[in-house]
């Protein structure tokens, strides 16, 4: 390349990477994931580091974040608020602890302290005689915005320290975020209220701190983590971990994930295993952080003109991507839902090729404003399902078309219809209609339901195009001559497959009723109706005033299970099943009051004799409620091997606690804690 089209390739990165800056920091308005941004970072620097003569002096690699809001007051920080270098795998994290090492006297003393890299907004703290007077945020890193009024609404940032020992003045640094569930449930009220809605927890957290009325901000989720003392640190403590566990005795929150290990293997270890834990966090983190956790290597290893020496940020695979919606397909569920999905140009994110999203419905389609050829950003967190969250409208190309609803169902063009006051559009047609029955048997053979081991997706598909089964009671009829001469199917597969229907005939009154796949009849509603009727024949019999007497049973519910059991061709499936051999214990009459009713209990780590579905089912059955995260309102912890954070967070509680011995040994007729 050269030195003039490196020039105006420079030049291109800035003003495109500046106005991303202004965008996402001035304007609250970002139009592109992070990981678009880091890769035009990254090839600017590279860019620099070639032609170091040519560096501009607006060049993003110079500064952090962007220009403060004019209508706050400025503030200056006397430590710069810099940001840090980021490494993207393994090599790059090794050769980042070769610097560290090549840089030290003595390397000997050299240990790492790891934090989650928390998903907000970076802020200074600042308290004078162990009171806050001013807090702000980070800005471009010299200069940031005074937003004391916002930041005092936030329960979690103490207004006066805790204890004693605080030097005159102390300046914390941490990261103002905003939890999952606080997000989503913000997210909906905006929808339910048609006002704007944000595209992630870090966007929110942001607009949240940059309103001028604070009484706005008070009404928002959110919380703060600290991760460092500017300034006075070093005189205050040996080591970082030290400095942390002391701002926990001064009321601040301190991440309980942080560790301190011996090397960067320690690092790597600690990475894989937050990495497998991500998506149970209650917040959002887009890596890690690894620091030299004794602060006089610290202060040898010193800064480079943006970030310290001494720390370096490991980011997780993209969670957000961009790429181009191709086209539009409607698919039909079980229960007849027409949904849009999104055929996308297949790209990397949140650890694996994505090439479909779903568009959920044709509301979500006029929300976004999205259509065929638009550049759009998509979302992959865990096992949830890939999402469309935003478009880049200023990529939209002069061809782009009109998403349109189908007037006919794409499977068996019977007419579509939507109800007044359902987003979701239906198939009229169904189980005519091949896809419902398709949909119905995979989801009774599921998991969660009948748990029909080795019954995938792909071979229900065959199954029912090859005119082997049509309902779900055929499944249970099955022989395994019946099944040699399918696709992949040999003589051990078949009698594998024989086997596991044979078992999963023996199930339970609950798995069976959410087996059945009756809209709005999830496995806790499921679990309500076998407690209330006992038997099929009475819930069968009842109507939708008796069904309204069920704990989370509404008007809508009861009218979708009334009408389910009122209908003869349900009726004649559900008598085949029986007559087919399935069946299950009769649900007893208790004599009393359920040995766990009014507990909450959480379960977690490795349990080796059962499932951990298995268990929730068994506690559920002795009244307790099974609750996904520990509060001060849990009543005991049920923890198997390999337990993490929940454990950890029960004992700080002073939560009983038992293992997999004593969840068994209550299970089988013991003593309730």
């Amino acid at each position: 390349m050269s030195d003039s089209t490196a020039r105006l390739r420079m030049q291109a990165l800035c003003d495109q990477l500046n106005q991303y800056n202004n965008e996402y920091y001035v304007l609250d308005a970002p139009s592109v994931p992070d990981s678009e941004y880091d890769r035009l970072l990254r090839e600017l620097r590279e860019l620099e580091a070639q032609y170091p003569e040519l560096q501009l002096a607006d060049s993003p690699s110079l500064r952090v974040g962007g220009e403060p809001l004019p209508e706050f007051r400025q503030v200056r920080h006397e430590t710069p608020m810099l940001s840090l270098d980021n490494v993207f795998s393994e090599d790059e994290l090794r050769d980042f602890d070769r610097r560290v090492r090549g840089r030290l006297t003595d390397p000997a003393e050299l240990r790492y302290a790891c934090e989650p890299k928390l998903d907000g907004i970076a802020v200074s703290l600042l308290y004078v005689d162990g009171v806050l007077v001013r807090a702000a945020t980070r800005g471009d890193g010299r200069v940031g915005e005074d937003i004391t009024h916002n930041v005092r609404t936030i329960r979690s940032v103490p207004l006066k320290l805790k204890g004693g020992g605080w030097p005159a003045e102390l300046e914390v640094r941490g990261e103002i975020y905003m939890p999952r569930q606080g997000f989503e449930k913000m997210n909906e009220a905006a929808r339910q209220a048609g006002t704007k809605t944000f595209v992630n927890p870090r966007n929110a957290a942001a607009g949240s701190l940059r309103q001028l009325d604070s009484r706005i901000t008070a009404t928002r989720p959110l919380e703060m983590c600290c991760y460092g003392i500017a300034g006075a640190e070093e005189g205050l403590f040996a080591t970082h971990s030290e400095g942390l566990y002391q701002l926990g005795e001064w009321g601040f929150n301190i991440n309980p994930e942080m560790r301190v290990v011996d090397d960067i293997d320690g690092c790597l270890a600690y990475y894989a295993d937050m990495l497998s834990r991500r998506d149970g966090l209650s917040y959002d983190i887009d890596g890690l952080v690894f620091k030299v956790d004794s602060l006089a290597l610290q202060a040898e290893l010193g800064f480079v003109s943006r970030a310290p020496r001494w720390a370096i940020a490991h980011k997780f695979p993209a969670q957000e991507e961009i790429t181009l919606l191709k086209d539009v397909e409607f698919q039909v569920g079980r229960t007849g839902a027409v949904t849009p999905v999104a055929k996308l140009e297949p790209v990397f994110v949140g650890g694996v090729t994505v090439s479909n999203a779903t568009l959920h419905n044709l509301d979500e389609i006029q929300r976004l404003g999205v259509k065929i050829g638009d550049t759009v950003i998509v979302r992959r967190a865990g096992d949830v399902i890939p999402q469309i969250v935003q478009v880049v409208e200023d990529r939209r190309p002069k061809d782009a078309r009109d998403i349109e609803a189908p007037a006919a169902c794409p499977v068996c063009e019977s007419p579509v219809e939507r109800a007044p006051g359902e987003a979701a559009m239906r198939c009229t047609g169904g189980l005519v209609c091949g896809a419902q029955r398709k949909e119905a048997i995979k989801h009774f053979s599921s998991r969660k339901a009948m748990d029909i081991d080795g019954l995938g997706d792909k071979l229900v598909e065959q199954l029912v195009d090859t005119g082997r089964i049509e309902t779900v009671a055929d499944l249970f009829r099955l022989e395994a001559a019946q099944l040699l001469d399918m696709e992949r199917m040999g003589q051990k597969s078949a009698d594998n497959l024989v086997a596991a229907l044979d078992k999963a005939r023996h199930t339970t009154f609950p798995r069976f009723l959410y087996a059945l796949g009756i809209r709005e009849v999830g496995e806790a509603t499921a679990l309500n109706l076998a407690k209330h009727f006992r038997t099929l024949e009475a819930l069968m019999a009842a109507d939708e005033e008796a069904l309204l007497a069920v704990d989370d049973v509404g008007p809508i519910v009861a009218s979708h299970i009334a009408s389910f059991f009122a209908s003869d061709y349900n009726r004649q499936v559900i008598a085949q099943l029986q007559q087919n051999g399935v069946d299950w214990p009769v649900e007893k009459q208790s004599d009393g009051e359920q040995p766990l009713a009014g507990q909450t209990w959480v379960l977690t780590g490795n349990l080796e004799t059962m499932t951990r579905g298995e268990a929730k089912e068994q506690l559920q059955a002795l009244g307790a409620k099974v609750a996904g995260s520990v509060s001060a309102k849990t009543s005991c912890v049920a923890a198997g091997a390999n337990a993490g954070s929940k454990l950890k967070k029960a004992e700080e509680l002073g939560i009983k606690v038992i293992d997999e011995a004593g969840l068994i040994a209550l299970l089988q007729g013991g003593e309730a804690p």
